[in-house]
């Protein structure tokens, strides 16, 4: 007798569809070309979608969907295969079905213990289904199954362009993009703002300056994006709204691209990537940070909110590791922003979709790769901190990014983006492979550029043991009477811009933490009244 979830899978297969979706107070979904349509009328109940799915989960996976865990298996129907991924939302359950070849070979099987990922990640997240009233708005599009990865950088254009504009249309409109970018660098600005009524928008020295020119429209910045948007990321931006590239003007500048869509059309920004990389000595980073890219294993953290100079900071550590040790240096990006070519180190650089299908797969990868140090572009989610935690365990050093204000935000962030219950052995693994954490501010100084302000912490056996303890509070007090070995908190960073007369009393009261100790101690120094 077939299982009840069969009569669905086969309309998903008779359909060709892209997707069913069960999800509760709802009907029976699919989605086909991109369109959804109901499978049943009447809506599914909790219990309905409970019975459906533990009627077929494997045991591993049925005990999975009873503590409302993630999970993916793969289910044989009488039609064929499919692919079934089950997504707690709180106390409910949801899940998204997808086609498989027979072949494909996704089938799960039997493994020895887990890795310090698998310990402490769960599977690979998948994608929260939509509600069918917003399947139409932003359809959900199955990922493709990935080609072999290319061996070179991608092109700084499409290989071919779509039939929308003609060709002539879009070379002028990479003309006119190049100028805009020409302008941008000249300007000594960091980003190129484009957005549908407004003229062009530069980023200099931190504040946003619309441009002299005309608006832009929706047409304008279409042709612009398409003339130089290479073709996979096109048929990502069509399917998702949104994708990052790479694009370069010889002679000028890389630009990391981030192309959306908006209320109003299409927008981008496209941030300058200087093909001069900038040296650690030019940077003034602490002896303390450069004595950092000299271990052979451990996680080094370069921190701090959007636009605060962490890809150029980690650029110069990876420049000082290039020009300093004969090691095999492999980094994983997206996109590959900062070009380094070999010196005494050996550096291989991979794209995620282009070069590798995932930071899982690339990680994994790199593993078997013969690699010293490995550097992952950022720490977005508890994967990545597990996959980082993972490489630095396997006697690696691991160089990364994330988005914290300081050090001891980063610490919880670190812990925080696992279950409270795995909070003990995050704090216990996190302690012996933490090696530094750089938080970075950027300041305007009384002549109006910009200059940055570090909070720099070392891990001593002391600061390990307030990790694993849990007792990150204690971190800058500790920092503090550490300051002849490098460390330093944050408000002693602009305390000391401050003293230079780098920056106003009242711009470093703006970027502190903890502002109420800064300014007693600006008072103490006489630096205000």
């Amino acid at each position: 007798m077939s299982a009840r979830l069969d009569q669905f899978v086969d309309v998903l297969l008779r359909e060709k569809a892209d997707q069913l979706y069960l999800l509760p107070d709802e009907p029976v979904t699919i989605v086909v070309n991109g369109k959804p349509r109901k499978v049943t009328k009447q809506p599914l109940t909790d219990r309905h979608i409970y019975a459906l799915l533990v009627e077929v989960a494997p045991s591993e996976a049925a005990d999975k969907i009873d503590r409302h865990a993630e999970v993916e298996f793969d289910y044989a129907a009488s039609r064929g295969l499919a692919r079934i991924r089950v997504v707690p939302e709180g106390k409910r359950l949801t899940a998204v079905i997808s086609p498989q070849l027979r072949d494909s070979g996704a089938a799960t099987t039997p493994r020895g213990r887990p890795s310090v990922g698998e310990r402490l990640t769960p599977r690979a997240p998948a994608p929260r289904a939509p509600r069918p009233s917003a399947i139409a708005a932003a359809p959900f599009v199955a990922e493709p199954l990935m080609g072999p990865p290319s061996p070179t950088l991608p092109a700084a254009a499409p290989s071919s362009l779509p039939s929308e504009f003609a060709a002539s249309q879009y070379a002028a409109a990479e003309q006119r993009l190049q100028g805009l970018l020409r302008a941008l660098v000249k300007s000594s600005s960091s980003d190129l703002h484009l957005r549908v009524g407004e003229p062009p928008i530069f980023r200099t020295h931190g504040e946003l300056r619309r441009q002299e020119g005309a608006a832009l429209t929706a047409q304008d910045i279409q042709l612009m994006l398409l003339a130089v948007t290479p073709e996979s990321n096109r048929a990502e931006w069509k399917e998702t709204g949104d994708t990052d590239f790479a694009y370069e003007v010889a002679g000028l500048a890389r630009f990391r691209c981030n192309a959306a869509r908006e209320r109003r059309g299409p927008a981008a920004v496209l941030r300058v990537i200087p093909t001069t990389i900038t040296t650690a000595d030019t940077l003034a980073l602490p002896e303390a940070v450069q004595r950092l890219c000299h271990l052979s294993r451990g996680l080094i953290l370069v921190t701090g909110p959007t636009g605060t100079g962490k890809s150029t900071t980690l650029a110069a550590l990876i420049d000082l590791i290039n020009r300093e040790r004969a090691v095999h240096v492999i980094t994983i990006e997206d996109p590959i922003e900062v070009v380094h070519e070999s010196q005494r180190a050996v550096v291989t650089q991979r794209q995620i979709r282009l070069h590798s299908a995932g930071w899982r797969a690339a990680v994994r990868a790199a593993l078997r790769e013969d690699p010293d140090v490995i550097v992952l572009a950022e720490l977005a989610d508890a994967e990545a901190v597990a996959l980082a935690l993972e490489a630095a365990e396997a006697g690696h050093l691991v160089l990364s990014t994330m988005r914290t204000n300081t050090v001891v935000a980063t610490v919880d962030r670190l812990v925080d983006q696992f279950p409270p219950e795995r909070h003990v052995p995050v704090r216990a693994i996190l302690a012996e492979a933490l090696r530094g954490v750089i938080a970075q501010v950027m300041c305007r100084t009384v002549s109006g550029e910009r200059d940055v302000a570090r909070e720099i912490l070392l891990v001593t056996p002391a600061v390990a043991n307030l990790i694993r303890e849990g007792k990150t509070f204690q971190l800058p007090a500790l920092m503090q009477t550490a300051r002849k070995s490098g460390m330093q908190t944050l408000n002693d960073a602009l305390l000391e811009l401050v003293e230079k007369k780098a920056i106003e009393p009242g711009e470093a009261e703006l970027r502190a933490v903890e502002k109420a100790t800064l300014m007693a101690a600006m008072r103490q120094k006489g630096l205000v009244t």
